[in-house]
């Protein structure tokens, strides 16, 4: 049965500090909630599944479809709600010949969640955040990616000291600014730090200073009048293009 105190806390994992205070996120669905299921490195609080569901666990706690529908806040209602231990990261340094993401100050939820699930795409195994990039456990993040999130380790850190570390290691780090080089000529390693910026500022100053190669995805054709800049979810893919395709 579920009590009015689980409708609670299942609503309030909407926010951050309720998250944090808990250690709990909320993941939905039988996709997701199967794969988390499956992987014994993540912890399941509660698991609540309604009838039909394809969840086979002893933690299954089966609810009728209309407790389902107060618990999720999807607006199609899942077959299945897990409340997961939030893991602890930390930030990792590129290894040898390793691509790290590390995204400054991305705010938008859906922005962050396509990132995640587009690093996955391209083999990135690890993404680096500054503090004030949107939360990767929010659940409009956590569905966006499509269960990347599970193959995807995102850490938050302050990144001017992370970088001037990764710096002192001989890591190269990429950014993609409006005054770089042509990043469809420019001679790309295997391994560094890819930085990507907030969506209106772009990179910050602090961290540009610490930015050993500066890219620009032109426009075609070139000199054509159009948008200002490329949403960062869609620069972020075409950047990972380059550096997977060389």
């Amino acid at each position: 049965m579920v009590t009015k105190a689980d409708f609670q806390l299942v609503r309030s994992l909407s926010d951050k500090q309720a998250r944090l205070s808990s250690g709990l996120f909320v993941a939905e669905g039988d996709k997701l909630v199967g794969e988390i299921v499956a992987n014994p490195s993540w912890r399941i609080a509660r698991l609540f599944v309604v009838e039909g569901s394809k969840i086979s666990s002893p933690k299954a706690e089966v609810v009728s479809p209309k407790e389902m529908e107060r618990l999720s806040a999807l607006k199609s209602a899942p077959r299945s709600l897990a409340l997961v231990e939030l893991p602890t990261r930390k930030a990792q340094l590129p290894s040898e010949g390793e691509l790290v993401l590390c995204l400054d100050e991305v705010q938008d939820p859906g922005n962050l969640g396509t990132i995640i699930r587009t690093a996955d795409w391209y083999g990135i195994r690890h993404i680096v955040c500054s503090p004030t990039t949107a939360d990767c456990f929010a659940p409009k993040v956590v569905q966006a990616t499509m269960g990347a999130l599970l193959r995807v380790e995102v850490a938050y850190t302050p990144l001017v000291e992370w970088l001037e570390e990764a710096r002192r290691r001989g890591a190269k780090t990429y950014a993609t600014t409006l005054d770089g080089e042509n990043i469809h000529t420019t001679i790309l390693s295997k391994g560094g730090i890819v930085i990507m910026g907030n969506e209106g500022k772009g990179v910050s100053r602090e961290v540009q200073s610490l930015v050993s190669h500066k890219l620009f995805i032109p426009p075609y054709p070139a000199d054509r009048e159009g948008s200002e800049s490329l949403n960062v979810a869609i620069a972020t893919a075409i950047t990972l293009e380059n550096f997977r395709s060389r």
